[in-house]
């Protein structure tokens, strides 16, 4: 168990326990670890893209057992009910009393996945909107707080538009990243298919001696650091003037709000922590506006017919800014 995570050394300990208890069961996505460490870190939530079959699901669930969080899997289908996902009000009897007793959705949890979360209608995708942002679930009147740690990591692909629902701008804007799972690389692959064939069972993360190196506390700790380090005026202005630049973008309908601007504050903040440093830097800006702009922008139709992309957007803006020294 991780006793503190206040200094660097303390830092880049924990970092490499939890990536090497996530080795014994995925093999690369180190990058995705990465970035879901930071929402975690900083109390926000990922939106993460890919296809089929590249262990989204397994990544979440591996990454709560080792923080020794409550995880629960929210399956989004088309007929999904807002109540399916935050609970509801039933009547029950008790020594000839009726009374109303509040059953809890699986959204009491301190890890969500939201499996296909795009296959829902948006009424029932709203109603994580509250949770994701309030901390909350509104049920008959009544204020119900979730639990802390509380991060929503949401899974969507991005081939198969047939029967789904675009998430609203309102929603996308919750998510603080948005990562995307590549297809890995060869050698990856064969380390993959090898380990199958040696008997792994990814259903059975202890018999792949999977442990716990963090918990819930050790987590807080973490973000009161991570929430410390310096961004000197230089880097404010910076995180600043790429929002602008993406409203000034000739290919983009809807740029960076200046939400997004803390946004990159924040996830540029926990990366340079989790690098074991105290002060954000222009490359940390860097590293992390991608994953943090490229849900938050919208391109003109126009621009989608060329084949441009919000990364390709993002890239060019990246170039042109001037960086501060």
């Amino acid at each position: 168990m991780i006793q503190s995570l206040a200094t660097a050394e303390k830092v880049a300990e924990g970092r490499e326990q939890i990536l090497a208890e996530l080795r014994k069961v995925i093999v690369g996505q180190d990058e995705a670890v990465d970035e879901v460490l930071i929402a975690l870190f900083t109390g926000g939530h990922c939106l993460i893209t890919g296809v089929p079959g590249l262990a989204k699901t397994l990544l979440i669930k591996t990454l709560a057992d080792i923080l020794h969080l409550e995880f629960k899997r929210i399956q989004f289908t088309p007929d999904l009910m807002p109540s399916d996902i935050t609970g509801t009000e039933v009547l029950d009897e008790d020594q000839g009393k009726r009374r109303l007793h509040f059953v809890k959705g699986p959204i009491f949890a301190q890890i969500i996945l939201a499996d296909e979360i795009n296959r829902t209608p948006p009424k029932t995708q709203a109603a994580l909107l509250e949770a994701m942002q309030e901390r909350q679930v509104s049920v008959e009147g009544a204020a119900r707080p979730l639990p802390e740690p509380f991060l929503v990591a949401a899974t969507q692909n991005p081939v198969e538009y047939e029967g789904t629902y675009p998430l609203p701008e309102a929603q996308l804007d919750r998510f603080l990243l948005k990562l995307t799972v590549a297809v890995p690389g060869r050698e990856d692959e064969i380390a993959i298919v090898t380990r199958h064939a040696a008997g792994f069972d990814p259903r059975d993360l202890a018999a792949a001696g999977v442990t716990p190196v963090a918990g819930a506390a050790e987590l807080a700790a973490a973000r009161e650091a991570a929430a410390r380090v310096h961004v000197a005026p230089e880097i404010t202005g910076y995180i600043v003037d790429l929002c602008r630049a993406t409203r000034q973008s000739p290919s983009l309908l809807l740029g960076i709000s200046p939400r997004g601007a803390t946004a990159l504050l924040a996830t540029s903040r926990a990366w340079a922590w989790l690098s074991g440093r105290d002060y954000v830097t222009p490359d940390d800006v860097k590293a992390l506006a991608r994953p943090t702009f490229r849900h938050r922008v919208q391109l003109r139709p126009e621009a989608e017919l060329e084949g441009t992309t919000p990364d390709g957007i993002l890239d060019a803006i990246l170039t042109s800014v001037p960086v501060p020294r």
